[in-house]
């Protein structure tokens, strides 16, 4: 009997605390990173192999967000695969989209599969140039005068931009169809602009802007009376289809990010310009943050 009245009394208990759950309002403590309630917390950047500016804005913004508890994972990996990627939603964002030329293929492939979330440089510009001294100041000038830089034109990466709009649109209309355009890499192109300017050698590299070679090495651009470089663009940060809802605060501190060339250039030297490629850039680019605090610090005032 006492048995079961002691069932009684828990069973009495029991629903009393499911009755009083029943009524009260729904909790409002804060939902875990990555609910319905919150920001994620892991972030996965695409950064375009060779391209300078996006593996130092992707640094910059990897020590900033380290320190306000965000994991950033990097993947280097080429252009288009990037674009696929980020596309799929393998990757959450790059920031080294050129719009509206270089980039403009793989922007409208997958518009509807990711976001614009603006641009933060409008100072981009693909370019040919060449040593400082060289003997010609024009594309138009260059067929003539291929014999004087070896008949060759030194480019980057076979898939990217810079590359396509070379082949496609500054050989033909300059006729530089006898001139041999070789790809490799980033690196290997800046190692022979490296040596021919060091040796007070005649060199061609198709080349971009910013880019922290232009305060490295003598060298200028040539011209473009045909406009076969294509216009001056901005250059964005891309992201998944569904990351402002999955990162609403990074969302608005990417789609405020502002940075002016002056200001790339002299982050930029300060991770490239080195004798020897370091192994981990975040030393670097938190020494240049301590430098520039006040900037860093407007990027996420907002």
């Amino acid at each position: 009997m006492i048995k079961k009245a002691r069932m009684l009394l828990v069973a009495a208990v029991v629903a009393a605390f499911a009755a009083v759950a029943a009524c009260s309002p729904p909790s409002t403590t804060p939902a875990e990173p990555g609910g319905d309630g919150g920001s994620k917390k892991d972030l996965k950047v695409a950064v375009f192999n060779g391209w300078d500016e996006g593996i130092a804005a992707s640094e910059l913004w990897k020590a900033i967000l380290t320190e306000k508890g965000y994991n950033v994972e990097f993947e280097y990996i080429d252009v288009v695969p990037g674009f696929a990627g980020l596309a799929s939603g393998d990757y959450d964002v790059v920031f080294d989209g050129w719009l509206p030329i270089t980039h403009k293929e793989y922007r409208d492939k997958y518009a509807d599969q990711i976001v614009d979330l603006g641009a933060w440089n409008e100072e981009a510009k693909l370019t040919i140039a060449v040593n400082e001294d060289a003997p010609i100041s024009s594309l138009a000038e260059l067929a003539a005068n291929a014999d004087k830089f070896n008949n060759k034109i030194v480019g980057i990466e076979s898939g990217a931009g810079l590359t396509k709009q070379v082949n496609d649109e500054a050989i033909p209309t300059y006729g530089l169809e006898k001139m041999e355009f070789v790809t490799s890499s980033t690196p290997a192109m800046l190692a022979e602009l490296k040596a021919a300017t060091d040796k007070g050698e005649n060199v061609v590299v198709t080349l971009w802007r910013p880019h922290w070679a232009y305060d490295a090495f003598p060298v200028k651009d040539l011209e473009d009376p045909e406009g076969a470089m294509g216009a001056q663009e901005s250059i964005h940060t891309f992201a998944k289809q569904d990351f402002e809802s999955e990162f609403p605060e990074l969302a608005g501190w990417f789609k405020s990010f502002k940075m002016n060339s002056e200001t790339l250039y002299s982050l930029e030297n300060a991770m490239f310009n080195v004798e020897e490629k370091p192994k981990d850039y975040q030393p670097i680019v938190k020494k240049w943050i301590a430098e520039n605090q006040e900037w860093v610090d407007s990027l996420t005032a907002g």
